[in-house]
C-alpha cells in the first residue's frame, strides 16, 4: 500500500512529461483543422468587384484551387501580399480570395492600391463562409482539389517555404 502512494504520484508525473514534450515537439502555427479531406463547406456569394454576380462554390468543381482569406484591414494580409501576387503570376492555379469581414470600397480600393492576385474575390461582409471554413483569423489559405474536398489549410501568412515545400508538391499530386 505504501509504494502505492509513490507510485501513482510517478506516474502521473511521468505521463505530464511525456505531454509536455510532445506539446514542445508540436509546430504552433500547424492548427489541424477537422475540415482537411471533407469537401469544402457550400457557399453562394457575390463578386466583390461586381455585387450583381453570385460565385458558388460548386462554380469551381472540376479544378484544383486556392482560396486565400484575407481583409483590408489586415496588417498580416500585407505581408503576404506580395508573395501573393508573385505566385500568381506563375497560373499554377485559380486563387479565389475571400474579402473577409470587410467593407466593399475598403476592399476595392486595397486591392487596386497592391495589386490584385485574384482570379476573382467574393465578399464575405458578415463572414459567415468564413465561420464555415473554421477561419480562426486573416490571412488563411486551402488548398481544395477537383471534387471540392479541402486537401491542406495554412493559417497566417504564406511564405515561401509554404509555396515551395507544401502547396507546389501537393499542385503536382492533386493535377497528376
Amino acid at each position: 500500500m505504501k509504494s502505492l502512494r509513490f507510485i501513482i504520484p510517478l506516474g502521473l508525473f511521468g505521463l505530464l512529461v511525456f505531454f509536455l514534450f510532445r506539446g514542445l515537439s508540436l509546430d504552433p502555427k500547424e492548427v489541424p483543422s477537422p475540415l482537411i479531406n471533407k469537401p469544402a463547406p457550400q457557399f453562394a456569394l457575390t463578386r466583390l468587384d461586381d455585387a450583381g454576380t453570385t460565385v458558388k462554390r460548386d462554380d469551381m468543381l472540376g479544378k484544383v484551387w486556392m482560396l486565400n482569406v484575407w481583409a483590408s484591414w489586415c496588417v498580416a494580409c500585407r505581408e503576404e501580399h506580395p508573395l501573393l501576387v508573385e505566385f500568381s503570376k506563375s497560373k499554377a492555379l485559380p486563387i479565389i480570395g475571400l474579402n473577409y469581414k470587410d467593407q466593399r470600397p475598403d476592399g476595392m480600393g486595397w486591392l487596386q492600391q497592391f495589386g490584385n492576385p485574384y482570379d476573382l474575390s467574393i465578399f464575405d461582409q458578415n463572414g459567415r463562409v468564413g465561420i464555415d471554413f473554421g477561419v480562426y483569423g486573416v490571412p488563411e489559405t486551402f488548398i481544395i482539389d477537383k471534387k471540392g474536398v479541402i486537401r491542406m489549410k495554412h493559417i497566417g501568412p504564406l511564405t515561401p517555404e509554404v509555396i515551395a515545400k507544401r502547396i507546389q508538391p501537393l499542385l503536382k499530386e492533386l493535377n497528376a
